[in-house]
């Protein structure tokens, strides 16, 4: 075999269906019965194992080095060198432990959540049937080659992708591909003729549900369908809402620090000369800078959300998906499991002038329950539907379902009565009858006319999301035992009985639920426009405008990011359009999260800001997804996105105490060091000062959050971050500043009672003031978690006994007169109420005017999640 032919015998990629048969067994270079066993080894060892699916679990090397890269950790990193490089390993230490911790935590999440989720396990059968040399032997489907002939039967799996020779009544599961919960037919490939459509292809990873086939094996491994979508998830997904967010607050952090070292810099330089004092004022000015706490914090916030999500029946496998989930304002899905039941239901019949007729379900009940053929679950649903049989009626005679005839015929008796009643798709049923029966029973001919309102009425019902059986009958002879396909004709055309794949009853009111919380679901399907935009009516979905495949396929990726925003239905979409989709709505501004259960979800899955998917999903999908609904409900999600920004909300805590507070003390020792012949604290000093607060806010984590913060999907804001920072910022330093000229002016103090006092009077402020700010609301009408109280009064409490008793000596303080004292108290009183009054300033940005609870019914539901 030449390197050419062994290529194009691994390759397989693309149509290979259009190619007909005999072409593709030459390409290939086997014949109909096999390879022989010394040609599958060597295609074995040339091409490789037949394995699909690669799993997308990381090693923890990577996760680590992933983490470490990030805006936040590298900058403590930065400034833990930095205070290292100058003898301070006080803080080179508690900054890397602090690092190692909060990564240690995010693995062992990660990590845990992969465990549960069991990814990628046994996609495919473990043995397969196939020809060697023409005789069939049982080999395990990792060593299947391309230009295999296998043996399937009903129940098997597919091993691979590939074209079938010989078929007998087949019918294949292909909904972890397409979505789609119905059987479909499949035909052997034409000798010569190529095909047009994917009838006599199979496709790895599905499902053999009826017949018998003998399929070339075309295409294994990475060059399968199932492959290629494997492929798409190893490729890098854009940064989420979250990794924006930290990236950005980063940059926000790296502004503010660079500002202040330069210009504490620039004035010593001055005023002072370049010192080695002045350097390491300048240095601790930018570890003070620094939020250390901030990844502890989001980790420990993040994995809290996530045990809380766990106990509603929502696997987190990644951390800031929680964040993304809060941060979703659209919601991408498929109809089937997620707004449908993902089962076939009868939901009716209808004669031939569209009146309900429980004759015609009659019919069809008789035809399903003796037919000896294969019942299909259009059947199971039927016979579901009807109850017992009255055993009045007794079979005779049937003709099984085929494919070429696609009907199925049984003769029944009930004493001397002898009738035919065949069932099978409408317009080919149609095409066998020469009168219809009307309602009350009587029979006319069946004209040109008669046969186009029947076809329209057919037309009207299929434009209503049903699948729809025709039914025909036949009063045949005395004595009749027996039944041939001949039979089947002259017949009485009944009506049809209809089918549907049931929409979930709470479907509808949690995309209302969701609508109302501000995230709008998209509708997202492989079916007719008339289907989906049924369902929409259906569960009165808040839906705008629709778009077919054909329409998404002629734009351009622009074009299409700007149709996006206004339409929420889409139809007759291909699985590579969904992946297509989701970026376009990311490009056009949104934060999006998409639910699918199927393989070809996958790349949609994992372009997502945030991918969904559930329990009963494919291993495939399950793998991509960052979030894993153990229940297929849309209520459940409601509720994880409720958790989702409460978890935001407690972060952005943080961000804004932090930053705002650490700017605001390193603003005002930067203007004191311009007026003071001495450091207003020492390096140590504000290292201490740093971590109590840091410490001091470590119970947000399981602080509540304001209903107004749950009612709407929360985004990164960064200039809402730094409005909040350049306002309550400057306004401690202004208190600084007058505690400056008390302490100078008025009291005289050295330098010893001057650093102890400052320190008493930050220390003071800072912490207090994050009962102010921690909400929107009136301080005193938003009540803390009693978890916050403890933290924040006992890290205050350590605080002041460090300043004000010996223990304090080795850091540089010195006892304060009670003078001093009641001053400084005064001060942080003044303080505390001006903040609480300039706070709806400082958080105008956050979203405008905030509403009161009583206006967000939806935020009282999240609340109680």
């Amino acid at each position: 075999m030449t390197t050419e032919s062994a290529k194009a015998a691994a390759a397989g990629e693309g149509e290979f269906w259009r190619e007909g048969r005999n072409a593709l067994l030459q390409r290939l270079a086997v014949t109909p019965d096999g390879l022989s066993e010394e040609e599958a080894a060597e295609r074995l060892r040339r091409c490789g194992p037949n394995l699909a699916v690669t799993s997308l679990r990381r090693g923890l090397p990577f996760k680590i080095a992933k983490r470490l890269v990030e805006p936040l950790i590298a900058i403590l990193l930065i400034a833990a060198l930095i205070s290292g490089a100058t003898g301070d390993w006080q803080s080179l230490i508690i900054i890397v432990l602090i690092v190692l911790a909060s990564i240690a935590l995010d693995v062992f999440q990660e990590t845990q959540a992969e465990n549960a989720v069991d990814a990628l396990r046994r996609t495919v059968a473990v043995q397969v049937t196939a020809l060697r040399s023409g005789r069939p032997v049982e080999i395990p489907v990792r060593e299947v080659v391309a230009g295999d002939v296998v043996a399937l039967h009903a129940g098997d799996l597919i091993p691979a992708d590939g074209l079938i020779l010989d078929s007998h009544d087949a019918m294949a599961d292909e909904a972890v591909l397409t979505g789609e919960p119905f059987p479909v037919e499949k035909l052997a490939a034409p000798p010569d003729s190529a095909g047009d459509g994917t009838d006599a292809a199979l496709f790895g990873g599905t499902s053999l549900v009826a017949g018998e086939v003998r399929m070339l094996v075309a295409a294994t491994g990475a060059d399968t369908r199932l492959g290629s979508i494997s492929r798409s998830m190893q490729a890098s997904e854009p940064p989420t809402a979250f990794e924006r967010g930290i990236h950005g607050l980063g940059v926000l952090i790296l502004r503010l620090t660079g500002f202040l070292v330069l210009f504490v810099l620039l004035t010593q330089l001055v005023r002072h000369g370049l010192s080695i004092e002045s350097f390491l004022f300048a240095v601790a000015l930018a570890v003070g800078l620094t939020p250390e706490l901030l990844p502890v914090v989001m980790t420990v916030t993040l994995a809290r959300g996530a045990m809380r999500m766990a106990q509603r029946q929502v696997v987190v496998k990644r951390l800031s998906a929680i964040h993304d989930l809060g941060a979703m304002d659209v919601l991408c899905t498929d109809k089937t499991g997620t707004l449908t039941e993902a089962r076939i239901a009868h939901v009716g019949s209808f004669d031939c002038d569209g009146v309900e007729s429980a004759h015609v379900t009659d019919l069809a009940c008789l035809n399903s329950r003796f037919c000896s053929g294969l019942r299909n679950n259009l059947d199971t649903a039927l016979l579901a539907a009807a109850g017992e049989d009255d055993g009045a009626w007794r079979p005779l005679a049937d003709v099984p379902f085929d494919f070429q005839r696609r009907r199925t015929s049984v003769l029944v008796t009930r004493g001397e009565e002898r009738e035919m009643i065949v069932k099978g798709a409408p317009e080919a049923l149609l095409a066998l009858c020469d009168r219809f029966e009307r309602t009350g029973g009587s029979i006319g001919d069946l004209d040109d006319a008669a046969r186009e309102r029947i076809l329209a009425l057919v037309e009207a019902k299929g434009a209503q999301g049903l699948r729809l059986l025709a039914v025909a009958r036949r009063p045949m002879p005395p004595g009749t035992d027996a039944l041939s396909r001949e039979d089947e004709a002259g017949l009485v055309f009944a009506g049809c009985v209809a089918f549907i794949d049931p929409p979930k009853a709470s479907a509808g009111v949690a995309a209302r639920q969701l609508a109302t919380a501000g995230v709008r679901v998209k509708v997202i399907s492989g079916d007719a426009a008339p289907v989906v935009r049924h369902l929409a009516e259906t569960l009165a979905l808040p839906a705008r405008g629709l778009m077919t495949g054909e329409e998404i396929a002629a734009l351009g990726d622009a074009a299409l990011a700007a149709r996006v925003r206004d339409v929420d239905l889409f139809a007759r979409v291909a699985p590579e359009q969904k992946a297509r989709l989701v970026l376009a709505l990311r490009r056009a501004g949104h934060t999006v999260g998409f639910i699918g259960d199927g393989i070809n979800d996958a790349p949609a899955i994992h372009a997502a800001d945030v991918g969904l998917s559930v329990e009963g999903g494919t291993e495939v999908a399950r793998e991509a997804a960052a979030i894993v609904l153990l229940a297929p409900d849309l209520g459940v999600l409601a509720q994880g996105i409720a958790e989702g920004r409460r978890t935001y909300a407690n972060i952005m805590k943080y961000v804004r105490m932090g930053t705002s507070s650490n700017f605001g003390n390193m603003l005002s020792m930067a203007l004191a060091s311009m007026v003071l012949p001495f450091l207003p604290l020492n390096p140590l000093q504000i290292l201490v000062n740093n971590m109590l607060y840091d410490l001091s806010e470590i119970g947000i984590p399981f602080d509540e959050a304001d209903p107004d913060d749950l009612a709407k999907p929360q985004h990164w804001d960064m200039h809402a971050v730094l409005r909040f920072t350049l306002v309550m910022g400057p306004l401690s330093s202004v208190f600084d500043a007058a505690t400056f000229a008390l302490l100078l002016g008025v009291f005289g103090a050295g330098v010893e009672t001057f650093r102890t006092a400052w320190f008493v009077e930050s220390i003071l402020t800072q912490i207090l003031v994050i009962f102010v700010i921690r909400t929107a609301a009136s301080c005193w009408r938003s009540r803390p978690h009693r978890f916050l109280v403890m933290t924040s009064l006992g890290a205050l409490a350590v605080a002041l006994i460090l300043a004000l008793t010996p223990l304090g000596r080795p850091f540089g303080f010195v006892a304060l007169p009670v003078p001093i004292l009641l001053s400084i108290l005064a001060i942080a009183a003044g303080y505390l109420v001006l903040a609480e009054m300039l706070k709806p300033l400082a958080m105008r940005a956050r979203g405008g005017r905030r509403a009161s609870r009583a206006h967000h019914p939806v935020s009282r539901r999240f609340r109680s999640f």
